[in-house]
């Protein structure tokens, strides 16, 4: 997909993409930052500023906050104050009921669907992660743990019931960005090949039970930073 410097580049050469095109290109950049940890809370959001950063004018960013503040990522307090919600104990939860119910599913939903080569660059996303876990890189691992999740549940062709998953990746990516931080990343379990291991298997219950454990390990460290206590 177009990034935003992509759609505003082709605007300017006069080969580009319609208003609604860069709109959308806008407010998947920013979903994808705070999917991956990109924006963090308690740090305010300038709708000039990433206007700025971008390239464009303030309107598709405007738009695009008030999408993520429709889907809950963000609260819109006032035209200037724009920022992630707090975390509280009761929003955690909801968060890891919804995630239970959802993501070992749509990995089970996928199984039958899963190639040799699919599963070969699963484990390509997997080894990348295992380095940046190595190096605390904490960006480089949210960015391939999205990587491996989606490209795992994508195969199952739901995308309703894909992109209910991304809207709950969108409330607790933040999140998990400031934890990794401050726990890193080294002690962390690789359920990641547990989970390979099952589709090599074709073993949606070995599966099913590595995605849950996954979703666990991760959504354990939000439960014991302060702010879901």
């Amino acid at each position: 997909m177009a990034n935003a410097a992509t759609a505003k580049k082709a605007e300017a050469e006069g080969d580009a993409a319609p208003e609604p095109r860069l709109h959308a290109s806008i407010y998947e950049t920013l979903r994808r930052r705070m999917i991956t940890g990109k924006i963090v809370p308690g740090v305010g959001l300038s709708t000039r500023g990433l206007a700025l950063e971008m390239g464009v004018s303030q309107m598709p960013v405007r738009d695009a906050l008030s999408r993520l503040a429709a889907e809950g990522a963000v609260e819109i307090r006032s035209k200037r104050k724009v920022e992630v919600p707090p975390m509280t104990a009761e929003r955690f939860t909801d968060l890891l009921d919804c995630r239970l119910l959802l993501e070992p599913e749509a990995a089970v939903l996928a199984l039958p669907h899963i190639t040799p080569a699919k599963l070969k660059q699963l484990r390509e996303i997997d080894a990348a992660l295992d380095a940046a876990m190595e190096n605390g890189d904490v960006i480089g691992y949210m960015e391939c743990n999205f990587e491996f999740h989606f490209n795992l549940y994508r195969a199952n062709d739901r995308p309703t019931l894909n992109r209910l998953i991304e809207a709950l990746w969108l409330q607790f990516g933040p999140f998990m960005r400031v934890v990794y931080g401050r726990y890193g990343t080294a002690n962390l379990v690789d359920q990641h090949r547990i989970a390979l291991d099952a589709i090599a298997d074709g073993d949606a219950g070995a599966l099913r039970k590595a995605i849950a454990s996954d979703i666990a390990d991760g959504m354990g460290l939000i439960g014991r930073a302060s702010w879901a206590g």
